[in-house]
């Protein structure tokens, strides 16, 4: 149960909000690319959802963005909105839900993180929140970051970055405000009224440390979260299992699964990468770095352009007193990760590697290795696999990297296929046909 009830109104909280604020919009959503039948009805979909959502009509913006995902299931923007209007609507368990599976389609915007993390800490799931926070703490701003971290579940390193922060030059009302309330939920309330007071007029300084010492128990921080979005918590069984993302695997799952269950051909047959990269001939080919592309779509029928769409949520920022608001503060812009860092899977968990290219020597490979760690921060850490294989009688060298599990996996491959090259993840249990001798793995220096 929520608690607190007498503060909460219809569908809204009337309490003021004292913490992140997580309000969501929609922007660039550019709807001259589409050109097919079943793209404009999703992009239609969502721009009507985009627009109920900035009206405050959440349940219409459910309604839109569910068909919206619907139509286009693995559309990581999609994905994001239909979070944005569940956490709009207080159902945090559907919201998480929706923000992770955008995550997973490769959205990689820091915001969505956040939202995530927020949905996670409401549900009680702090575990979750603080290792998605942690893998994305370099891209997340540290005023932002210092207050999610306090509100799921470590305070004191909330402090930490926050203090840090101020100190290092983002001297502005919401670093110090957030700075306050984390103070608050670290059982400091002589340092959170001292930092409070330095925005908040000494009239309703009172009122606003008593209304964070409401809501400061450990087990209150659905109410936090809740009063924080100025939302009202409904009871919620989870988003529509029709739309679950694992009912629309990828093209590449599905010829992956495929692949596992036909029957073992004797004779090695080239991979998509080997084949584009030395033609389906014996005839010798030029060293090449692998380039094929495995998209979500048949190779019969290649997709029609998407289209442009970016999600935005506004930032994490303690609400203050709008005399203090007015006041300009210097902006710090803080550059987002390029791409996501992975964590190196060991032992168990280390269960598939990413094939980045087959070359004519090993030489090449070696060199390649050193050229894709330089390009891709993702391989840092990682052992190198190098395996001399023959397919229709040429003789190559594939490079893999090591130390993955399946998700990370397709991730790694999706950065990689994106910049510079194609590549394609497989099973260390089941690598593909046609080694002829023992690989040779390179342990990372790093370890």
């Amino acid at each position: 149960m929520v608690g607190k009830t007498d503060r909460i109104t219809k569908g809204r909280i009337s309490a003021p909000k004292i913490g992140l604020i997580m309000t969501t919009a929609l922007a660039s959503v550019a709807l001259s690319g589409c050109s097919t039948n079943a793209a404009a009805p999703a992009a239609t979909s969502f721009a009507k959802a985009q627009s109920a959502l900035e009206k405050g009509q959440v349940n219409k913006a459910i309604t839109y963005a569910e068909a919206a995902v619907l139509a286009e299931p693995r559309n990581s923007s999609f994905r994001a909105m239909l979070g944005a209007a569940y956490l709009e609507a207080g159902r945090f368990n559907s919201a998480a839900t929706s923000f992770d599976d955008a995550l997973e389609l490769g959205d990689e915007d820091p915001r969505t993180v956040l939202s995530y993390a927020l949905a996670k800490t409401a549900l009680g799931d702090h575990g979750s929140a603080l290792a998605m926070l942690n893998e994305w703490e370099g891209a997340i701003n540290p005023a932002d970051m210092g207050l999610a971290i306090a509100l799921a579940g470590q305070p004191e390193r909330g402090v930490h970055i926050l203090t840090n922060t101020l100190r290092g030059g983002q001297n502005t009302a919401k670093v110090r405000q957030n700075l306050a309330y984390t103070y608050a939920l670290a059982g400091n309330w002589r340092a959170a009224r001292v930092m409070a007071a330095e925005d908040v007029p000494a009239n309703e300084l009172d009122a606003r440390i008593s209304d964070w010492a409401a809501n400061a128990k450990p087990e209150d921080y659905q109410v936090r979260v809740a009063g924080l979005l100025n939302v009202r918590p409904t009871s919620d069984g989870g988003q529509p299992r029709y739309l679950a993302l694992s009912n629309f695997p990828s093209q590449q799952m599905m010829v992956a699964e495929a692949a596992d269950q036909a029957p073992v051909e004797v004779a090695a047959a080239p991979s998509e990468t080997e084949a584009l990269a030395f033609g389906a001939t014996t005839e010798p080919a030029a060293p090449r770095v692998a380039v094929a592309e495995v998209t979500d779509a048949p190779a019969a029928a290649k997709p029609a352009a998407k289209p442009a769409m970016r999600y935005i949520s506004k930032a994490v920022v303690q609400d203050i007193p709008a005399k203090a608001a007015s006041k300009p503060a210097p902006k710090r812009v803080v550059k987002a990760a390029s791409q996501r860092r992975m964590a190196v899977a060991t032992g168990k968990a280390a269960t598939h590697l990413v094939q980045l290219g087959s070359f004519d020597s090993r030489a090449v490979a070696e060199a390649k290795w050193n050229e894709f760690k330089a390009q891709f921060p993702q391989l840092k850490g990682r052992d190198s696999v190098i395996t001399e294989a023959v397919v229709n009688g040429q003789t190559y060298f594939r490079l893999a990297a090591a130390g993955f599990g399946q998700s990370s996996a397709n991730q790694m491959c999706s950065a990689v296929k994106s910049s510079v090259a194609g590549c394609f993840s497989y099973a260390a249990a089941t690598p593909p046909a046609g080694a002829v001798k023992q690989v040779v793995r390179v342990a990372a220096r790093t370890r």
